[in-house]
């Protein structure tokens, strides 16, 4: 097979290159990963491959293994090998749960981060929020997607609470995720050559929503507990899973935990930074200061205090994480300091 052959069958994949590695090595994408390897796709089909000892390694940092979403160069053999992950142009990650300091990487090469919440018990904007802080720096574009419209009257209400929580643009749509009429909404983001990773708690809907894009009962599903609208891990592993449109969506389990990795700029309280930056005094501590733009903006019901207490638990934690992030850099620079990400405001008077 020519290389513009073999380019063409990788687009059907989410290949993004003008050309092949030039040592000729076979290219495929990682489809999913179990306890015993991980099955790749190189546009035509997928096979298992066992990685190279390289990415055992002790120590090895686990964001640097092959992750769903990859591009991957592979070495023949039985079983084949992965010698090397291309590099990527996106990435979703989080910090993994512990004391020590890890980075998950969720999924890789994605165009969009589908955000999936039911109208029901489930719906909770601060969760998505924090989804929403996630995506920031990973160079996808977040897209809200609220389920199970069919089942709730209050459903618009909800909506409208929720686009005036976001930032103006932010992508949100409302669907029933078994209708396959409903779900065309989507067909933007899953265009041909375009990946979409699909995250949410369990419970959400994905597998279903997942099963109505494929056309196919593929995804297992099961019900939700009807005290709090929560669902069992139907799905159990991350998977990449081509769909009839030409798109790639990768179908997640549902994350008890997204802890923030110390990167954010929380772009998404954008205003409520604005705001701070008003305050008279630059260590204003939004209390009882004098000229405290915050407190005047949370008494004339311009910021919501739910919105407010998020974004300092957001904040508190990016800062926590931070520490830890630079805590590890410091130890793998022999103990040289580097350039604070996050620094602490001053605390003189602001000129008028």
């Amino acid at each position: 097979m020519s290389d513009v052959q073999t380019i063409e069958q990788l687009r059907h994949i989410g290949w993004r290159g003008q050309a092949l590695p030039a040592d000729g090595r076979r290219v495929a994408r990682v489809v999913a990963q179990h306890r015993a390897g991980y099955e790749l796709h190189d546009g035509s089909q997928i096979f298992g491959a066992q990685p190279a000892g390289h990415f055992l390694k002790r120590g090895l940092d686990p964001a640097e293994r092959p992750a769903v979403g990859d591009f991957v160069e592979v070495e023949p053999g039985k079983p084949p090998h992965i010698l090397s992950v291309q590099p990527r142009r996106t990435v979703l990650s989080r910090a993994a749960a512990g004391e020590r300091y890890e980075r998950q990487v969720i999924a890789t090469n994605i165009d969009f981060v589908l955000v999936l919440t039911g109208l029901d018990g489930d719906f909770n904007p601060a969760r998505i929020e924090r989804y929403l802080s996630l995506t920031e720096g990973s160079g996808a574009q977040p897209v809200v997607i609220l389920s199970k419209l069919d089942l709730h009257d209050d459903g618009t209400a909800r909506i409208e609470d929720l686009r005036g929580r976001l930032p103006a643009g932010t992508p949100i749509h409302a669907i029933n995720s078994k209708d396959p009429a409903s779900v065309t909404q989507l067909a933007g983001y899953l265009r041909s050559g375009d990946s979409a990773v699909l995250v949410g708690s369990s419970g959400a809907g994905k597998s279903t929503l997942t099963n109505t894009l494929l056309g196919s009962q593929h995804m297992a599903t099961s019900a939700v507990r009807g005290h709090d609208s929560r669902g069992r891990h139907t799905t159990t592993y991350r998977a990449l899973l081509p769909l009839p449109s030409g798109g790639c969506l990768i179908d997640t389990p549902g994350m008890r935990e997204l802890k923030l990795t110390g990167e954010e700029h929380l772009d998404l309280f954008a205003d409520i930074e604005a705001l701070a930056e008003a305050c008279r005094f630059a260590d204003c501590g939004h209390g009882s200061e004098p000229g405290c733009a915050v407190q005047a903006a949370l008494d004339d019901g311009e910021l919501s205090p739910e919105r407010w207490r998020n974004y300092l638990k957001l904040r508190d934690e990016r800062e926590e994480q931070a520490a830890m992030l630079e805590s590890r850099l410091r130890r793998q620079r022999g103990g040289r300091p580097a350039t604070k990400m996050h620094g602490p405001r001053g605390s003189r008077e602001r000129e008028s």
